[in-house]
């Protein structure tokens, strides 16, 4: 099964090129390049999901890279990892409401009969499938064992 998302990728690449804007390409091909290195390694074509996943990860390293920049009073370097995280969301799913993250933390606690912080493990197992790119795994995690340690 090809991705879809990997193809909408390979096309704003190409717009990138026509149009000149080396800026977008420049992170675009970062995209590629990931995708090409983890179907090279695993010797796969990724999915939709799998693609996701990649760009969860580029996105954590941005934002990572991002607080430490502000840190170092780097603006220059600032703005770049911001203009970065704009073109790797853009090809995320859309970010899940507060409201609806919650539900489904609340349902996947009660489906994995989870009463303990020792049982983070199978929530965040139910959940990661379905909320890949959609919010920060830190987070929820955070908000799982808030919910599960009192």
């Amino acid at each position: 099964m090809d991705s879809s998302l990997k193809t909408r990728i390979q096309e704003d690449m190409k717009t990138a090129m026509r149009s000149r804007d080396s800026r977008r390409l420049g992170i675009v091909r970062l995209i590629l390049a990931a995708i090409k290195q983890q179907e090279v390694d695993e010797r796969i074509t990724l999915d939709d999901t799998q693609v996701i996943t990649i760009l969860g990860k580029m996105l954590k390293q941005r934002r990572d890279s991002l607080s430490q920049f502000q840190a170092a009073d780097r603006q220059d370097l600032v703005d770049q990892e911001a203009y970065e995280i704009d073109v790797v969301e853009e090809y995320l799913p859309p970010a899940l409401e507060e409201a609806a993250l919650a539900a489904l933390i609340d349902e996947a606690i009660a489906t994995s009969g989870a009463n303990s912080p020792r049982d983070m493990g199978k929530v965040m197992g139910l959940l990661k499938p379905r909320i890949q790119g959609r919010a920060d795994m830190g987070l929820v995690s955070r908000k799982v064992k808030e919910i599960l340690g009192s």
